[in-house]
């Protein structure tokens, strides 16, 4: 595993693994940081090993860099369009790719598939309750799911969500029933280069001014913890903390996005004075203490492969949410889940806090960023939690925000070594504002290696950094994209792309065909891109002239 030398070093580090220090040595260090200089004392003299045994495999199919190209363009340049066989290292995602430990394989033999009722469900709710602490506990096959019962059943059409980020799911299902989310990070956070403990704070003086009324009215706030979009930055309990109060004192829901909360409290661990003594699971009840509710995705620190719940202490909000739940995901004692499912998240939500687990998964990733760094890599520092974000723009200034520098890049990995990753800037996060109607850019153009849970191991990522080192040495010569044909929502998974000015047969500029263009042409119809969810509503009702439902639950106020 990952022989992890300062936990800030420069590109220019190029100190070696040393010996291994006694835990007890580690952990005093891990309380000496000094973040106000940046230095890193608990980090200088240990190597970190894989705290697990490898006992199956999954063979890894190599293609030539014609393979490849071939490939792209057969994919028109959209990764997620490739076919998974044809990857050799796949960093487009940490959820639910992760590997399964024998507790979790032993938990599917044990499932309970009743309808109702199974044994597997009171297993999974009893841990779920155990760490959070909520009263209400919904299942869901993963977090999006979550999200959009979450957000129907709050009623957001016309009404601001605001968050440190929200990731492209929840942004989606905000915008798609007819709300505003509003991000109100930390100034930090807008600056890759920074060094600074928890980028994943809220902005307070934003919050207040949001729960005043400055953007209207406020159907709920959201902590991303940690914060994907931006870097997977943790956020510190004083924050959380003085958010939930502000949230409180005007009587607004304040919800976590959990999806990677045992990184976040790791984080806190290592990096927050006064909680150094404090076990993660500890740490991570009083966060979620905090709110009023969570959402879960149980492909991040569920350690699962599928999976997710949504919980609250709402008894009022938690009976329209389990009304959707049943007409859209399943009865509430499975949620569109396999019983196997709920005993594999059950085990994976206790695994996930075991902290020799956690020092060697920050590791990991730490170990990437510190040899992109080498290589000439801009990334968001200090490294995050599941993933490495490569500052493209600064990376590639030639390449403007609007043909996604991030995307060249990420097409410039698998091109010379088959590794997939994926933008994180204005392919995903641009489009039209669904207010303004104006086009809009991302603060930041990122490239995202996100890093599966106990799946690679160091030579893996050696070879990530070395085919780094060879895509730094042609930056040059790479470039952006412009977009043939764009979905209304989460462009991003399905766009079709051609390079921009030239190259690979395709020249100048194309105006981009949207999926309403296409529809049009064709005598269809559909709810104009971004419409509020009652003017959706009513167009279903007009096209169906039959239907006669009852008002959907986003048009209820719980």
């Amino acid at each position: 595993m990952p022989q992890a030398g300062p936990a800030l070093a420069g590109p220019d580090d190029t100190r070696g693994p040393c010996r291994t220090l006694p835990r007890s040595h580690r952990r005093a260090a891990r309380r000496g940081r000094d973040w106000s200089h940046g230095s890193a004392k608990e980090e200088a003299l240990k190597t970190i090993i894989e705290p697990f045994r490898i006992k199956t495999v999954e063979p890894l199919r190599m293609t030539t860099p014609a393979e490849r190209r071939a490939a792209l363009a057969k994919a028109e340049w959209n990764l997620f369009r490739i076919p998974a066989e044809a990857i050799l290292i796949d960093l487009l995602t940490d959820s639910g790719t992760g590997a399964m430990s024998s507790e979790q394989w032993a938990g599917i033999m044990r499932g309970d598939e009743s309808y109702a009722g199974a044994r597997s469900w009171f297993v999974f709710e009893r841990r779920v309750r155990e760490l959070t602490g909520f009263r209400h506990i919904i299942p869901t096959h993963q977090g999006r799911a979550a999200e959009r019962i979450l957000f129907s059943c709050l009623g957001v059409s016309g009404r601001v969500v605001a968050a440190n980020t929200h990731f492209d799911t929840t942004r989606a299902n905000v915008e798609y029933l007819g709300g505003r989310a509003i991000d109100i990070p930390i100034a930090a956070a807008r600056r890759p280069a920074d060094e600074h403990p928890f980028k994943g704070n809220l902005d307070l003086e934003a919050l207040e001014a949001i729960l005043g009324g400055s953007e209207g009215d406020v159907a709920c706030v959201i902590a991303t913890v940690t914060n994907n979009s931006g870097g997977g930055q943790p956020a510190s309990l004083e924050n959380l903390r003085a958010a939930s109060g502000l949230c409180r004192a005007r009587g607004v829901p304040f919800y976590l996005d959990a999806c990677r909360f045992a990184e976040n409290a790791y984080f806190i661990k290592l990096r927050e004075p006064g909680q150094g003594d404090r076990s993660v699971e500890s740490i991570a009840r009083e966060m979620f203490s905090l709110a009023d509710g969570a959402t879960f995705s149980a492909k991040k620190d569920g350690l699962a492969n599928i999976g997710g719940f949504l919980a609250s202490h709402d008894d009022r909000l938690f009976r329209l949410e389990e009304e959707l739940l049943i007409l859209t995901e399943g009865f509430p004692t499975y949620g569109g889940l396999a019983g196997r499912d709920l005993e594999a998240i059950a085990v994976g939500l206790t695994e996930v806090v075991n902290e020799d687990y956690l020092e060697y998964r920050i590791a990991s990733v730490r170990y990437l960023g510190e040899g992109l760094m080498r290589a000439g890599f801009p990334i968001v520092r200090p490294p995050g939690g599941h993933a490495i974000y490569v500052d493209s723009g600064a990376f590639l200034p030639h390449i403007p925000p609007r043909e996604f520098p991030a995307q060249a890049l990420a097409c410039a990995f698998y091109e010379e070594g088959g590794i997939r990753s994926v933008e994180i800037g204005t392919l995903m996060f641009g489009g039209l504002d669904p207010v303004t109607r104006e086009e809009r850019l991302a603060p930041l153009e990122l490239l995202r290696l996100a890093i599966p849970r106990r799946v690679y191991t160091q030579s893996h990522m050696d070879y990530v950094i070395e085919v780094a080192e060879e895509v730094a040495r042609r930056k040059e010569s790479l470039r952006g994209f412009r977009i043939v044909e764009e979905a209304p929502h989460l462009r991003h998974f399905t766009v079709r792309l051609a390079p921009a000015g030239g190259g690979h047969g395709v020249r100048g500029p194309a105006k981009a065909e949207t999926v309403e263009a296409r529809d049009a042409a064709a005598g269809g119809s559909r709810p104009a891109h971004g419409a509020t969810a009652e003017a959706k509503s009513a167009a279903a009702r007009t096209e169906r002239p039959g239907f006669r439902g009852p008002l959907p639950l986003w048009e209820r106020r719980a």
